[in-house]
């Protein structure tokens, strides 16, 4: 089965790094003209250039943006449509892991992570949705995690935050199906992404970063951590044709970590 996006039309936040990274060279690979949003103009320039370099016949823009922020998610969406019309693809990506004892989490903490995780997806998807109701085709994408099935000890607001998203992604699915549009989710596990770098440079473990990678895959029954071009593929599969009877799926890509399917 060959997978292409050809002529299709991406959006995707947290492009610039990580696994919205991988995901914007996959699809501009695999044909997309792709906008990817972010806050660091630096990263996403870079981002920008490194699609560009993939397929120069492409369009590609980077839009710095903060999608906690209503006025500038309405913003970022007027850029995209803008510059290359409807958006077809619509990649909701945003979002750091922020989980620590419950009886710690403030009032702040609940409003930063569901505005940021949550509230920011939604208000895309009623952006995008109607464009993706007048071609007949759409789809989305929410990246969750493994906590929105198997919240742990010590996991809130994150896994609270992703569990209303894998919800809402089954009502998308539901109510929009015979628009032709489909919503799924993937639920990240252990991969190896900006994050990651991020917190090993925090604990200051003495390991180098390889070290530091290899010890959390212990813990996996895959025996590793996954890769970001391991999610890229499978977040290319469906924003494809090829997935074209698949909505309202929660998929985990986690080597077999989550305790539930």
């Amino acid at each position: 089965m060959e997978l292409n996006l050809n002529e299709r039309r991406a959006l995707i936040t947290g492009g610039s790094r990580g696994l919205g990274r991988a995901m914007a060279e996959t699809f501009a690979r695999a044909g997309a003209d792709v906008v990817i949003v972010g806050r660091d103009e630096q990263a996403l320039g870079d981002a920008t250039s490194a699609l560009e370099q993939i397929r120069p016949s492409g369009q590609f823009l980077g839009i710095s943006a903060d999608i906690a922020n209503p006025d500038e998610i309405a913003e970022l969406h007027h850029k995209a449509e803008s510059f290359f019309g409807s958006v077809e693809i619509l990649v909701n990506n945003a979002g750091t892991s922020n989980a620590k004892p419950f009886l710690e989490v403030t009032d702040a903490d609940w409003l930063e992570d569901f505005n940021l995780k949550f509230f920011s997806a939604a208000k895309l998807c009623q952006l995008c949705i109607p464009g993706m109701q007048r071609a007949g085709w759409g789809r989305i994408i929410n990246t969750l995690n493994s906590a929105a099935k198997a919240p742990g000890a010590k996991t809130c607001p994150t896994s609270a935050a992703r569990a209303a998203g894998m919800a809402m992604t089954k009502a998308l699915a539901t109510e929009f199906a015979s628009d032709g549009i489909l919503v799924n989710a993937l639920n990240t596990g252990f991969l190896v992404s900006h994050q990651w770098r991020t917190r090993w440079q925090s604990e200051s473990t003495g390991k180098t970063f390889d070290e530091f990678v290899e010890s959390i895959g212990q813990n996996i029954p895959i025996g590793r951590m996954g890769e970001a071009h391991e999610f890229a593929n499978l977040a290319l599969f469906l924003a494809s044709d090829g997935a074209s009877y698949l909505t309202g799926a929660s998929i985990n890509i986690d080597g077999g970590l989550t305790p539930v399917v």
